[in-house]
Parts: structure tokens; sequence; C-alpha cells
């Protein structure tokens, strides 16, 4: 394959160390499970685009072990170009070691038009122009003209009656102001690039706002670890809701660890002062008084609520739009005034519209007035809002519950407790491990089956439709659970404030 392709391309541009770092030492890269599934989302939604302008054809080619064969794609797509082809998919070009695969090569009156696919609802054009007008200069030294240059996105407007209409799910953008801009910049970068790929020795870039601009890089851990940032200490990264660019500030004058922090005498918001301290000197902070003025606010029966939702690009419901959150499951721990637990719950079957079942059945189990807790509640809170819209029949309860949701992360997000373990991070899952390290019953890590956060959760449950009976027997199992351990948390730090205010 050539060796610089559009993806490589618009890494240098973003960062030369990036570029050669994918080329030289590619398992230095972290990639999350969510930039996966953007990934995976990414080509789904390529495939859709395709039939935006009727009959096309697909060149795509790949070898008996399943790479890309980029020779028979160059084949295939000059065989079109020769035959006239109104719309090719995956239109292959390589020009003096410069590869790049058009998601759509539109046939024009004199020339061809390139549409780039994009599954954001931004037309962002000054982030994807250098993707198309490196797709622009390639085409053009191979002698084709492009009389165009378009960004395909998602209509976020859109909402679905009926079969899927693509051609109101995406919206077209033409980009071709911000792509003059970049085009003349392009055959000189391509000769930086190359030149970056050929030399075995590693560029020395510091760490800067490249590294989470436009996009996060997955090589940040590695270009720290470079930088002399300790592994396992606390460095201003860490520092409660610290803007990058302050922490690049920090960093570019001397002060990366906890210790840097104090001798430098910066200023701190004083939750940023209470880590610190908390951290160096390895206590904990607790506000009795704060904890107790919080859990005189609660009133047995407590009802612990916690959504799952999915949030797919291509709306799967009538009435749904791209990205909506879409709650298909809740857990319901109720807590007694005896220390009795209730456990609900309530699961779709990942093929009909989950929200009217479960709206009626969170009705049935939480009653009005109510005491209820979610751990950050706005979460909880809009979702209800949207289920109220779209059933006013259940409005008033569920709007009932939503206004007497206490929050959970209240209690930390205020400082009233604080232990180092937490590192700065208050969401369910920091807070839990730090109040009890010792407890397997509390590790998400130690659940049986598929599921162990709410992006895998968000991922498996619309497929589940597609599996064998077994496996979606043990895909719900495994939902279940997970959600379920969620609100059973709730429950046990809730004990634990108590606890920890001496009630």
């Amino acid at each position: 394959m050539p060796g610089l392709s559009k993806s490589k391309y618009t890494n240098f541009r973003k960062c030369a160390k990036c570029l050669w770092l994918g080329a030289y030492k590619p398992a230095e890269q972290q990639i999350d499970d969510s930039t996966q599934s953007r990934f995976a989302a990414g080509t789904s939604v390529g495939d859709l685009a395709r039939g935006l302008f009727g009959p096309y054809t697909d060149v795509t080619t790949q070898t008996e072990n399943g790479y890309l064969d980029i020779k028979a794609m160059l084949e295939r797509t000059q065989q079109c170009l020769y035959d006239g082809t109104e719309n090719i998919c995956e239109a292959a070009f390589s020009y003096n070691g410069c590869y790049c695969a058009v998601d759509i090569l539109r046939k024009s009156d004199n020339g061809y038009a390139i549409y780039e696919v994009k599954s954001s609802t931004s037309a962002d054009k000054e982030v994807y122009a250098q993707d198309v007008a490196f797709q622009k200069w390639v085409l053009t030294q191979c002698g084709v003209k492009v009389t165009g240059t378009y960004l395909v996105c998602i209509n976020n407007q859109y909402v679905r009656h009926g079969a899927v209409d693509i051609h109101q799910l995406f919206s077209i953008n033409d980009i071709s102001n911000a792509v003059e801009v970049e085009y003349p910049q392009v055959a000189d970068n391509c000769m930086k690039a190359k030149a970056v790929l050929d030399n075995p020795v590693e560029p020395a870039v510091p760490i800067g706002a490249h590294c989470h601009e436009p996009y996060g890089c997955g090589f940040m851990s590695y270009c720290m670890r470079q930088c002399g940032f300790p592994d396992n200490e606390p460095t201003v990264f860490d520092l409660y809701r610290s803007s990058f660019d302050k922490q690049l500030e920090h960093v570019h004058n001397g002060i990366v660890t906890f210790p840097d922090v104090v001798k430098s005498g910066i200023k701190l918001t004083p939750m940023q002062k209470m880590q610190v301290d908390c951290t160096l000197h390895g206590t904990t902070h607790i506000d009795k008084a704060a904890l107790r003025e919080f859990l005189a606010t609660l009133t047995f029966p407590i009802y612990h609520l916690d959504f799952e939702t999915m949030q797919p690009i291509v709306p799967p419901f009538d009435g749904t739009h791209p990205y909506q959150q879409i709650p298909f499951q809740y857990s319901l721990h109720i807590e007694h005034a005896d220390g009795r637990l209730e456990h609900r719950e309530f699961l779709g079957d990942s093929v009909n519209d989950p929200q009217r079942a479960l709206a009626e059945q969170l009705c049935s189990d939480i009653p009005q007035n109510a005491c209820v807790t979610a751990y950050n509640k706005k979460f909880e809170c809009g979702r209800l809002s949207e289920l109220a819209e779209i059933f006013p029949d259940l409005s008033a309860h569920l709007l009932n519950i939503s206004s007497h949701i206490i929050d959970l992360l209240t209690p930390f997000q205020k400082g009233y407790c604080y232990y180092p373990a937490m590192g700065g991070g208050f969401s369910i899952k920091a807070v839990l491990p730090a109040l009890f390290p010792d407890d397997p019953e509390l590790d998400y890590h130690n659940l049986e089956g598929s599921v162990h956060n709410g992006g895998e959760a968000m991922d498996i449950y619309p497929r589940i439709a597609t599996m064998l009976p077994a496996e979606q027997a043990a895909a719900r199992e495994s939902l279940l659970r997970y959600c379920e351990l969620d609100t059973f948390a709730m429950v046990k730090v809730l004990e634990k404030l108590r606890e920890l205010a001496g009630l």
C-alpha cells in the first residue's frame, strides 16, 4: 500500500509525532471503547450514504486474508472512469506514494465531485477540509478534474417516520472555500509527511493544544511518559476541573506533580486545594455537618434510580432523531427504613421502541412525591423530561418523579467527602472503589458477562435482536446485572455517607 494515506496525512497535519508513532510504535496507541464504537458507526453511516445519488459501484476489494486489495481497487476505479460510471464508492487513486479512497465520487458535466461522508452532525469545514484537500490533490495529480468538494453529515433535525429517508437523514455541505485554503499546502505537506515516515528518528514534539484539538490523540499517555510524567503519581492533568490550556501552562512552567503545585504557590480552587492536600498527606476530608444536612433531605422509602440508554446515529424508531438518548433499561432499588431492599427493573426487547413500556412501568414502580435518588441526576432528569414530552398522558407523573430526585453526586462534588483514591473524579466509577476498596461485590470488573460499563451496555443492546437465543439470554442477563449494580452501588454509597456522618 502507498505510504501516505489520507488518514496519515490528517495525522501529520495534527502532529508529526502522531504520524511517526502510528508507523513505528502503533502498539503505544490507546483506543478506548467509545472511539472504537465511533469508528464502527462511521463505517455503517458511510455504507448507508452510498445510495444518496442512486445506483453506484463499490470498488472495495479484499484479499483472501481480509485486507484491502489496493491494486485491484485502483484498477477497478480506472475501469469505472473509463466506463463513465455515475457514482463510484471508495474510488481509489495513488500518486507518488500518496493514496486515497473517496467515499463517493460523483460524475458531473465536466469532471467529478468528491463527497466525504462523516457520522458527525457538524459540518466543521476547517477540520474536514484537510482530508478532502488531500483527496482533491491526489485525484488532480492523477488527471481527474475535481469540480466540487462536499461534506455529507448527519442532519440532527431529521425525525423518522416510516422507513429511513436517507435524503433527509443526511445534509450535504459545499466546503469548496475551506478546501481551497488548504489545497495550496498539500504538496509541500505531503513531502514533509513522507520525510517524517522515512526518518527512523522520533520527532521531538512537546505536548500542546494539538494533543486535544481537533480531537484527542491515542498517543497522549506515551508522550506524557516521554516528557517525564510519572506513571503512578497524580499530575496537574488530574486537577479537578482544570482546563487543558491551564494544565499546559503549568507544564510549560515546570509544574507537573502535586509537590510542584505546592512549591509553585499557584492559585487553586478550594476543591483543588483539598484534592492536593489530601493526596500529599494521605488523608480524607469529611465534613460531617454538611453530610448530615444533605442526608436530612432524604426520606424513606428511598427509590434509587439508574437509566441505561442507547444513542444510535440512524433513528431506529418512528418519532426518534439521530443521536437521541433512548432509554431502554432501568434499575430501581427501593430502600426501606428498616434496611429492607426491594429491586425492580425494566429491559426492552431490543426490537421494538422500549420507551412507552419503560415509562409506564416506571410510573407503576415509583409513586408520585417519592424520595428518589440518582447519581448525576441531570442525566436521569433529562430522560424523564424527554419521556414526559413524548407521552403527555404520563407527563405529570414523570415530571413529578424528576422534581423529587436528589443527586447523590452532590456531597462529593461539593467537597463534603473526599478520598485521595478518587483522583479528582466524582463519578460513581471513581467514588465506589475509593469508598469500598476491598469489596469484590462492588467491583464492576468482577461482573460476569460482556457488560461492565455504560458504553458496553449501549453497544450490546441493539445487537441482541440479531443474536442466537442462547447469546440473547446471556446478553440480557449481563445487562440486567450491570444496571442492578449501578443502583445497588448507590445504596452502599448512601450507607457509607451515613457512617461517615456519624449517623
